[in-house]
This record gives C-alpha cells, sequence and structure tokens, in this order.
C-alpha cells in the first residue's frame, strides 16, 4: 500500500448524499478480484450513457477534474453493500482523498485498508470548500498535521491514531501481520517443543 504523507490536488466536488457502493461501482464489475482497471467503471451508471459515452456534465468526465486525487461529496458517502471493490474503483481512478461530512463505516474502514484518506469535516466546511472546486483551484491536505489547507485558510480534522500511523506508513492488514511475523515465528517454534505432536504427520 502507498504511503499517505501530503497532497495536492484540484478537487472534484460531487455534490449528491447517500451515495452507495453500487453507484461507486454497479454489481456487473464485481467479477474480479484484481485492484486494478476498474476506474473505467466508476460511477458508470451516472458517468456514462445508455451506449456507453461519457455524459459531459458528469464533473469526473470534464478537465480538470477527471484527474482529481480529491473527491468531494455529500454525507453517508459509501453506503450499501461492503464490497471492498468501492474504494478499489476509486483508488484505480487516482482518487485517494474523500472529504465528506459522514461514511457508511465499513466503507469507511476499507478506505484505510487501501490507501484511501477518508476525512470527516462539517456540511459549512465542505461548502467552503466546494468553491475551490468551482474555481478549479488547488486545495491541500497535510495527513501529519491533520489540516486541509485552501487559500489562506486551513482546517483542522480528526482521525483515530492508529488509521493515521497506517496510512503515513502504507500498512494493510498484510503487512500489520507481516510485521509481528518474528513473534508469530517464535511461538510457532515453542509450539514444537511443546505440543510435538500437532506437527507429526
Amino acid at each position: 500500500m502507498n504511503k499517505f504523507s501530503t497532497l495536492k490536488s484540484i478537487p472534484a466536488y460531487l455534490p449528491m448524499v447517500n451515495v452507495d457502493t453500487d453507484k461507486i461501482i454497479p454489481k456487473q464489475f464485481l467479477k474480479t478480484i484484481k485492484r486494478t482497471g476498474l476506474g473505467k467503471s466508476l460511477f458508470y451508471e451516472i458517468r456514462y450513457d445508455n451506449n456507453g459515452n461519457e455524459i459531459k456534465d458528469f464533473i469526473l468526465n470534464q478537465s480538470p477534474f477527471n484527474n482529481s486525487k480529491i473527491l468531494i461529496t455529500g454525507k453517508n458517502f459509501g453506503c450499501g453493500s461492503s464490497r471492498e471493490h468501492a474504494p478499489w474503483a476509486l483508488l484505480d481512478f487516482g482518487i485517494t482523498c474523500i472529504i465528506s461530512s459522514s461514511y457508511a463505516d465499513i466503507f469507511y474502514n476499507n478506505c484505510f485498508k487501501n490507501g484511501i484518506l477518508p476525512i470527516i469535516i462539517s456540511e459549512n466546511e465542505i461548502k467552503e470548500i466546494s468553491d475551490y472546486s468551482n474555481r478549479k483551484e488547488e486545495i491541500s491536505i497535510n495527513l501529519p498535521d491533520q489540516k486541509i489547507s485552501f487559500g489562506n485558510k486551513e482546517i483542522n480534522f480528526k482521525i483515530d491514531p492508529f488509521k493515521k500511523k497506517c496510512l503515513i506508513e502504507g500498512l494493510d492488514d498484510i503487512a500489520l501481520s507481516l510485521e509481528k511475523s518474528a513473534k508469530i515465528l517464535a511461538y510457532e517454534n515453542q509450539l514444537k517443543v511443546n505440543k510435538p505432536w500437532i506437527f507429526n504427520d
């Protein structure tokens, strides 16, 4: 998992509430177990018409927002089913930070496990930052300092210290387990001494 420290991007603003994971990545694209290749199908049903052509009015089909790394969106983002393909699709598109006033719990936690920073701020702060999307101006994210910077202003955001550590150090669930590999090996070696019959063929 890539490490996350700071980020600067023109944010894309999607002013929709209760965006569920089926809206983020529809069910027909869930057959793959790979984390790559899903970005082109992100928001498929609202990003493309019935003929598979891009809908020009959709924010992520417009320049410069088609290169945005930051997505600003409405409350309760990522509700619905718990599919991990949703953060995979966002990440594959290039989005590594989402800013909303609230998230569905499972989606929120899945973001951290896949290298995406989901920031929670107030509705008024969302409105203030969205102006920078409308003006096509960059905002900056500083995870170590837990700050969003825009113009000459800053907004502080809260984050669980352990989740913050995992993002900064690029630690997913597998990497966290590997960090304990020495202790796991020591336990198994001791187990062979104390209960050797477990390991007999």
